[in-house]
């Protein structure tokens, strides 16, 4: 049997295009977390274990640029900052949940 090669560039990837969008290794917990409400920095942070203040703070800059979450600061000592998913955020849970239920079967 004779395999074709699938002629895939750059331009025409969208696989590329969303892993830049979504951003690191990280966007996808934080996208499962988020999918359960709005939630506070500190409320973020404690849920995902394993991931640091200044890695929080850039994953969450870059959802927010790329319009999967919203970020809304409250002016109060300390000062308050809560997020959530957007409508584009919350079209990305059926596919990490898929990818979640996958990685349970086969990467454990």
């Amino acid at each position: 049997m004779i395999e074709k090669k699938l002629k895939i560039s750059e331009q025409t990837c969208s696989l590329k295009e969303v892993l830049e969008i979504i951003g690191g290794k990280w966007a996808m917990p934080i996208i499962y977390i988020l999918s359960k409400g709005k939630l506070r920095f500190k409320e973020i942070e404690k849920s995902i274990e394993g991931i640091n203040t200044r890695m929080l703070v850039k994953e969450l800059k870059n959802m927010e640029a790329n319009g999967i979450v919203t970020r809304e600061v409250f002016a109060t000592v300390p000062p308050t900052v809560e997020y959530t998913l957007t409508k584009k955020g919350h079209k990305l849970i059926p596919s990490i949940t898929a990818l979640h239920n996958w990685g349970k079967e086969f990467a454990v």
